[in-house]
């Protein structure tokens, strides 16, 4: 199974927990319950990071070799 590992900080305000990602600034979610705010951090995370990859993959050379790297 591929793991990754990131830190998610949460702070509750008046109506909705706030959560964000130390590690990936542009990652945050809310939600009304902890549980909720922390699925779409951990959703947010995921589609930056597929956004990330795909820009970085668009940019590779075409006679380049590519492998799969498992972490």
């Amino acid at each position: 199974m591929v793991r990754y590992k990131f830190t998610g900080v949460f702070e509750k305000g008046e109506k909705y927990y706030i959560g964000y990602c130390l590690e990936i600034p542009e990652a945050n979610g809310q939600g009304k319950t902890l549980k909720e705010c922390k699925e779409n951090l951990i959703e947010a995370i995921k589609l930056v990071m597929e956004v990330r990859r795909e820009e970085i993959l668009s940019n590779v050379p075409k006679d380049i070799i590519k492998e799969t790297v498992e972490i």
